[in-house]
Order: C-alpha cells, then structure tokens, then sequence
C-alpha cells in the first residue's frame, strides 16, 4: 500500500496590525487580523524536514507589517492583493498565496460637537472580511464579507405551512420575532483591483442587506436570505455570488398565564441554543466558476 502526501499549505494567522495615517494634523486608523497562507512546492519539508523551499512564517509576518507601512490599508483588498502577489511572484517556490483580513471598526470621539483628530472609540455592529487569492499565472480570486451581524425585527415574519411528522410539534405563527447572527461572503467578478472603490462596494452591499432585512416581509428566513443576497447583487453589480449563512436566535414567549399575565407577543426568552442553521448562496447566472475563491484559510501555522 502506498501512502502519500496529500495537500499542504502553511502560513502565519492572525497578525494584529494597527496603521495609523499621520501625515496630516487628522489622523486616520485601521485595525485588521492579517492571515497569510501559501501554497506550493513543499513536499521536502514534509517528507524529509528539508526546509529549503520554506519561507519562515515569521517572514510573513514580517512582509505583512512591511506592507501595512509601504502598501497601506486605505483599501483592505488592495493590500491583499498586494501582498499576495509578493508572495507569488517573488518567492520562487510559491505557486498560490492566499491573504485574509478582519477589519476591527473605530469611530471618532465628538469632543464639543466636533469629531476629534486623533481619538476614537471602537465601533462597528459586524466585523468586516476580505480574502484574495492570487495563483503564480496572475489569476485573482476577492471575497468581501462580514460576520457578526445581529439584526432581529419584531414582526413582518411568519412561519407556518411546514412539513408536520409525529414528532413536529413547532406551532405555526404569523408573526414572530426574526433575529440572526449574520455571516455574508460575497465574491467579485472582473474588477480593476487598483481603481474599484472595495469601500463603497461593502458600504452599499450591506446597505442593501440590512434594509431588506428590515423592510421585507418574510414567510421564512431562507426566503429573507435569498431576497438579501439578490439586493446586494443588484446594488453592487461586479458581483457575481453571495453566500450567508444565518443562525435562527430564537427569541420564544414567555409563559406568563401562570402568573395571571396576558402576554401578547411583548415578554420573550432568548434561547442562544440548539438553533436552526439557514444557509443560502445566491450566484449571477453564467458567473464565471469559482475556483479557489471560497478557500478556507485553515489556521495551519
């Protein structure tokens, strides 16, 4: 029987980069978790512990905060790319480099009325994402994102017409509490990485999801999720997938009647779990294949 080596990758995850722009008396700042994987000619190190082919993970660490200063993260995907090309194009054994970001939001503090230069406070209902992918022939994949999204809306959501065993005993209702935990993934076609404003693409994505969330009436959430993806496709048309996966935070009313109470939909118990999973992707039709787009960095340090 042969045994052998199967995929591989190795990188450096999670390296906590703050940039501060300080060229003007108003300074600006992004706070990101920069995670770097790469792929490629490795198969010694495995094999035979030659480390020959191996660029250090430090060393990404390092390029990683290098980059932050030279590249900048006024766009968070261009810095990806940035950095993702370095790796491929420059390091001789990489044949795949793949760069991930978390964003961690600041708001300004109002001093007076007034936004301050140079202080902030942390803000930001949802953590935002980028991933680009980037093979030795050029070839791009971008991801946007967000996760931590809690949206909940009191009533427009019903739940009734359902499949029904011996063992349902799920009451039907036409109006009930919504509420989720967002994750959305959404994936570019042909974009111009140097001039297309990533900013205002997340700005307007979003946007459009949270506003569908709010203002559609939802026989259920799948319903919701496909209506969310389609509104984000056709505010932001250079995408071509989104993908969300959205669990159900089940909010049930409380037995009150016990204590001779009414309870008309007013008084809740938030249960965090077991809870139903929803996930969706909604794709431009004809959209050109994914490729390696939707790559998990692993975590392998």
């Amino acid at each position: 029987m042969a045994i052998i080596l199967g995929d591989h990758q190795y990188g450096k995850a999670e390296n906590r980069i703050v940039r501060i722009v300080r060229d003007t008396p108003r300074h600006e700042i992004r706070d990101v978790n920069v995670s770097t994987c790469l792929r490629g000619r490795f198969d010694a190190a495995h094999l035979t512990g030659d480390q020959g082919e191996v660029l250090p993970t430090d060393t990404q660490k390092q390029t990683s905060y290098a980059y932050a200063k030279t590249v900048g993260l006024a766009s968070l995907e261009r810095y990806a790319h940035a950095l993702a090309v370095h790796f491929v194009d420059d390091v001789e054994p990489v044949d795949q480099a793949r760069v991930e970001l978390e964003e961690f939001a600041w708001e300004r503090v109002s001093v007076g009325g007034a936004e301050h230069d140079f202080s902030w406070v942390r803000s930001g209902r949802e953590v935002r994402t980028v991933a680009v992918t980037v093979d030795a022939d050029g070839s791009a994949w971008i991801t946007g994102g967000l996760k931590d999204l809690v949206v909940l809306k009191s009533s427009g959501s019903e739940f009734h017409g359902f499949l029904e065993d011996e063992y349902t005993v799920l009451e039907p209702t036409s109006d009930r509490i919504m509420a989720t935990s967002l994750v959305a993934k959404w994936r570019f076609g042909a974009v111009d990485v140097a001039t297309f404003d990533f900013d205002a693409a997340y700005a307007a994505i979003t946007t459009a999801m949270v506003e569908t969330f709010a203002s559609f009436h939802s026989l259920a959430l799948q319903q919701t999720l496909f209506q969310m993806g389609k509104t984000a496709i056709e505010a932001v048309p250079e995408l071509v997938e989104v993908r969300l996966s959205a669990p159900n935070k089940h909010h049930f009313a409380y037995d009150l009647a016990r204590f001779g109470i009414e309870n008309h939909n007013e008084v809740f118990h938030a249960d965090d779990r077991p809870y139903g999973l929803i996930q969706a992707s909604v794709t431009v039709e004809g959209a050109p294949d994914a490729g390696p787009a939707w790559d998990q960095y692993s975590g392998l340090v």
